[in-house]
């Protein structure tokens, strides 16, 4: 298996000709908990979505382990952020993380019996197979999270792309959630994360992606989390920023 996990070569992306993200060059080995952080407006969100595909780009490439995304994309989980979904919608805790497994079962086949023991499997990995028969719109905002998490988790995949998944939760779901990306990261897996708590950066990740439209910095946490590199990125903002970000190295 290739070395790296994600290769991003040369990806542009540009909305009505304004770049919103321009000549990003970007390697992520397997098997790191990585933060892709930057100021309002950098591209964090906009660089996963072109990454899976999910928005058009102007230039580039993108390899998951070495091959292109579209033959990799069962390789793939995504938990997009959560402000983003109509939590409204007429549907079951348990048909949310079944929905995980439509990209091997394909949409015309239904679940069945298999495909809801391992999405009652991925419910357990969260504290939440209690509320499988629950109505998602009755979910707390934490709770949506964590289903959000098992739908991803129900996939089986080997990296894992999400987009803000500590906004939001309280603490305790904080918490479980860390502790859950820790778990994959530990099994092998590599976990994307756009984040924007620079206090809990050296504390949660390992491996960091500084963003402001173009590529600051990419690297293991230590090398990269530096007050240049974040003044860099975040400019004049930076000294606001300075007095929250106690945990700097």
């Amino acid at each position: 298996m290739p070395t790296n996990a994600l290769d991003v070569s040369d990806l542009t992306v540009a909305y009505k000709e304004k770049p919103v993200l321009w000549d990003i060059d970007l390697t992520v080995p397997p098997a790191v908990l990585l933060a892709v952080i930057g100021p309002n407006g950098a591209g964090k969100t906009t660089l996963i979505k072109s990454i899976l595909g999910l928005i058009p780009t102007v230039a580039g490439s993108v390899r998951i382990y070495g091959r292109p995304y579209k033959e990799q994309r069962k390789q793939v989980a995504y938990v997009p952020q959560r402000g983003t979904v109509d939590w409204d919608f007429p549907t079951s805790v348990l048909d949310v993380v079944t929905m995980g497994l439509y990209g091997t079962l394909g949409w015309l086949k239904r679940p069945g019996k298999k495909e809801k023991k391992l999405a009652m499997e991925a419910l357990e990995m969260v504290a939440m197979q209690d509320y499988a028969h629950r109505q998602i719109s009755q979910l707390s905002g934490g709770q949506q999270q964590r289903v959000f998490l098992a739908r991803a988790l129900v996939q089986q995949a080997e990296i894992y792309f999400m987009d803000e998944p500590f906004q939001g939760v309280d603490a305790m779901t904080e918490k479980a959630i860390l502790r859950l990306l820790k778990d994959l990261r530990s099994a092998g897996k590599t976990v994307i994360v756009v984040h924007h708590d620079l206090q809990t950066v050296p504390e949660y990740f390992d491996w960091v992606t500084l963003l402001n439209t173009r590529l600051v910095a990419n690297g293991p946490m230590e090398e990269v989390f530096t007050e240049a590199n974040l003044e860099k990125a975040y400019g004049g903002r930076f000294m606001q920023l300075k007095a929250t970000a106690r945990a700097l190295p």
